[in-house]
């Protein structure tokens, strides 16, 4: 599939400023630039992270009735249940709180809704749970922003709710005790990223300055924070950037017992990166709601026995090894039914509806689909007595705007920009198919269609050196907002030892100028005819590490190249 070349520019005026003052080369000068790093202070901060850059979690609004309603629970002796999401934030977020609660109270207890019985954030069922068995205080993290009916109901049952969310909140606010949420619009915290452990994390932060305990009982629990700002997609800035540089030290070198068990099961590579708990741990997490009870992820955060850790490990890598088998088969079961059909090649969004799939991976099946048609996709399966599905989005579409007029087809929707989800009629699956391929038409740009790769600047060979790369790594961790800095190359040719290996990679050897320089494009063999014939090339690509036989030397991996004459510049 062509990708387009997008390359980045810079404000000359704030790199050269930046050059004069850090005395590092104009290449890192313009990425850092172009990341808002524009004076020697703020790259000060960027390349040396502090825990004391983080904010006061007393500048969030509500947070003083926050502190004050959990410490009237513990004078009280009130059963507190802290309740959260099924996926990876909501789980880190609850294991986390909980933990922090119970060395401060009891009894307590957490509650994480079941995906299939009751559905994403705050349930009736959960709230009907916490009446029998008489809690009159609900701490909700990753959830609850939306959930305005349901927390009244829980009201009228003498049930106060405190909302930890960092969803993007409706006009109308739940009539909660306190809701700690920095999108509020009146709400004056200054980074307003945070995931939900996050937001978590700050009323742990504010009961520990209130309680003048030591700053290990909420920091003990960073490395979960970390976990939940690399599996939640949030940007890696600012506070963001600060959690998970620290969060990710804790899981290197002291990681907690259930990480630890997980970490071993999947025989990890150390040290860990964030992208690797993207890969590694996220997965497992959000394979035990996916495909079961999220509950067992929580189980294992709070875990104390290494024992039991391995135990509870097991079966969330199981889980995990379940789903890529559902995910594999359903993918390929989606793809046949696409080649089967001759109107497919033609149209700009793919729904698919299969009464057998399961519901737990059909989102992960609709992003393999944009992998090879990219284009806005909605995957569908029978649930009970109706249709539920998942749908995903390419980049720079409003996918939700675009459901949203397609609305007097679904029983229910819900979601944001890039996903969502929704519940249809089995015999309205058609008629909703074709209204939004119409409206998708309409009003998607044909750039949108086309997978874009973002670059940050032009650099020759002969500026690719230890002391380049030893600068990049500083930039990490490397996330959404702060990526790993993205290179191209010009005229650059094969330098006689390239090939294709194991009939899907590309191994190159290039040479631009007298500079020679190896690297690695995978599943990029169909690419290797560019390189026939000493035929020049621009490339696209990161710089790495390859360690091989104890040696470790630079390498470049290779993301695109295309025919020198041809290559984009948007």
């Amino acid at each position: 599939m062509q990708k387009r070349w997008n390359i980045l520019s810079a404000n000359p005026a704030e790199v050269a400023s930046l050059q004069d003052s850090l005395k590092i080369n104009t290449t890192l000068c313009t990425i850092l630039a172009q990341r808002g790093i524009n004076d020697y202070d703020k790259a000060k901060e960027y390349f040396r992270p502090s825990l004391e850059h983080l904010h006061s979690p007393w500048l969030m609004k509500d947070m003083d009735k926050a502190v004050e309603r959990i410490l009237h629970a513990f004078n009280n002796q009130e059963q507190i249940l802290v309740y959260g999401d099924y996926d990876v934030d909501g789980t880190t977020s609850v294991a986390s709180m909980f933990q922090f609660l119970k060395s401060l109270h009891d009894p307590i207890d957490f509650y994480i809704p079941h995906r299939y019985k009751e559905g994403y954030g705050i349930s009736k069922i959960g709230i009907d749970f916490a009446k029998e068995n008489g809690f009159s205080l609900i701490i909700s993290l990753d959830c609850g922003i939306k959930s305005a009916d349901l927390i009244a109901y829980a009201k009228s049952l003498g049930i106060d709710f405190i909302v930890c969310d960092h969803h993007l909140p409706d006009e109308i606010i739940p009539a909660a005790v306190a809701i700690l949420n920095p999108k509020q619009k009146d709400c004056n915290y200054p980074y307003k990223e945070l995931c939900g452990c996050g937001v978590g994390f700050k009323l742990m932060t504010a009961l520990t300055e209130h309680l003048k305990l030591n700053t290990e009982a909420y920091l003990q629990y960073i490395d979960l924070v970390a976990i939940a700002i690399a599996a939640d997609i949030v940007p890696v800035t600012g506070e963001n950037r600060t959690l998970a540089f620290f969060g990710i030290q804790k899981v290197n070198t002291k990681p907690s017992i259930g990480i630890e068990a997980l970490l071993n099961l999947s025989k990890a590579k150390f040290p860990m990166s964030l992208t690797s708990l993207v890969f590694v741990i996220a997965p497992r997490i959000n394979a035990a709601g996916r495909m079961d009870d999220a509950k067992k992820a929580v189980q294992l955060f709070i875990e104390k026995d290494p024992t039991a850790a391995i135990t509870l490990a097991n079966i969330l890598h199981s889980d995990n090894t379940d789903r890529r088998e559902a995910d594999s088969s359903i993918t390929i079961e989606a793809m046949e039914m696409l080649a089967a059909d001759p109107n497919n090649i033609n149209r700009k969004t793919t729904v698919l509806y299969n009464e057998n799939w399961h519901k737990g991976v059909v989102g992960i099946v609709a992003s393999r689909l944009i992998e090879t048609f990219y284009r806005p996709t909605i995957i569908l399966t029978k649930s009970g007595d109706y249709a539920a599905g998942s749908a995903r989005s390419v980049a720079g579409f409003n996918l939700y705007e675009a459901i949203h007029a397609c609305r007097k087809y679904l029983l229910g929707y819900g979601g944001h920009f890039a996903a969502a989800g929704m519940t249809i009629s089995i015999d309205q699956i058609e008629a909703f198919s074709i209204a939004f391929e119409e409206e998708v038409v309409k009003t998607i740009q044909p750039d949108q269609l086309i997978p874009e790769i973002v670059i940050n600047t032009e650099i020759s060979f002969k500026d690719i050196h230890t002391s380049l790369y030893n600068i990049i790594k500083q930039m990490e961790p490397f996330g959404p907002d702060n990526m790993r800095p993205v290179f191209i190359a010009r005229n650059v040719k094969d330098a006689g030892f390239s090939k294709v290996v194991k009939d899907l990679h590309l191994r190159v050897v290039l040479k631009q100028e007298d500079i020679i320089l190896s690297g690695i494009g995978f599943n990029m063999a169909d690419k290797f005819s560019l390189l026939e014939n000493s035929k020049p090339v621009d490339i696209v690509f990161a710089i790495d590490e390859n360690e091989w036989q104890g040696n470790t030397s630079l390498q470049l991996k290779i993301i695109d190249l295309l025919p020198a004459s041809s290559a984009q510049n948007d």
